[in-house]
C-alpha cells in the first residue's frame, strides 16, 4: 500500500459541519466561508471562482467554478458560460504568470462515466505542466510529487491574480475580484 503524507487535508476533515441548504455539496459551501484563503478560493468573479485543488495533480492544479449549483455545462446561461469562460483565460494567464509552466491541461468530468469525483456541480480542472514533469515517481512506483506546498502555491497565484489591472483585493484571507470587463494588458 502506498502512503502519501498531506497535512493539509486535515482541515478539511476536521471542518465544521456542513450547511444543509447546500445538499452537502463542499463547492456550494466554501464560497460562503469566512476566508477564502482558508478555504483556498484564489479569485472570484461575478458568476464563478478559482478553487486551489487540495490534491493537486501538479502545483498550481485549480479549478474554475460557476457559483450556481448544476452539474450539466448545458445548464450555464450566457452570462455564467462567458464569466465562466473568462475566469478560465485569466486562470491560464495567473498560472503564466506565477509559475511559468510550459502548458496547461483544462477540462471537465461531465456525467458518472467521466470519472469525476463531484459530478453534481460542474468544475473545470486547470492543470499546468512543464517539460518532464513525468519523472520515474509515478511511473515506477505509482506516486505523483508535488514539489510546492499549498499555501505557497496560493500565495503566488493569489499575487497575479492581485496584479491584474482592475482587480480588487481585501486582503491576504479573501481572494482577488476580477472585474468582468478585465482585458488582457497587451490588448
Amino acid at each position: 500500500m502506498d502512503q502519501v503524507f498531506a497535512p493539509w487535508r486535515i482541515e478539511w476533515i476536521e471542518r465544521e459541519e456542513k450547511n444543509p441548504d447546500v445538499e452537502d455539496c463542499v463547492f456550494c459551501e466554501l464560497p460562503d466561508r469566512e476566508t477564502d484563503r482558508e478555504s483556498r478560493i484564489v479569485a472570484r468573479s461575478a458568476h464563478s471562482f478559482v478553487l486551489l485543488n487540495n490534491a493537486p495533480y501538479n502545483p498550481g492544479h485549480v479549478m474554475v467554478i460557476p457559483y450556481r449549483h448544476t452539474g450539466e455545462y448545458t445548464d450555464l446561461d450566457e452570462q455564467e458560460l462567458l464569466d465562466h469562460a473568462r475566469l478560465k483565460q485569466l486562470t491560464i494567464e495567473a498560472l503564466e504568470v506565477a509559475l511559468a509552466p510550459d502548458g496547461v491541461n483544462t477540462g471537465c468530468n461531465l456525467g458518472r462515466s467521466a470519472g469525476g469525483s463531484i459530478r453534481d456541480h460542474l468544475h473545470t480542472h486547470v492543470v499546468p505542466r512543464w517539460e518532464g514533469d513525468t519523472n520515474f515517481m509515478p511511473v515506477i512506483s505509482e506516486t505523483k510529487v508535488i514539489v510546492e506546498g499549498l499555501e505557497a502555491t496560493y500565495d503566488r497565484l493569489h499575487d497575479a491574480f492581485a496584479a491584474r489591472e482592475g482587480s480588487e483585493t481585501s486582503g491576504t484571507d479573501r481572494a482577488v475580484v476580477v472585474p468582468p470587463s478585465s482585458r488582457r494588458s497587451d490588448e
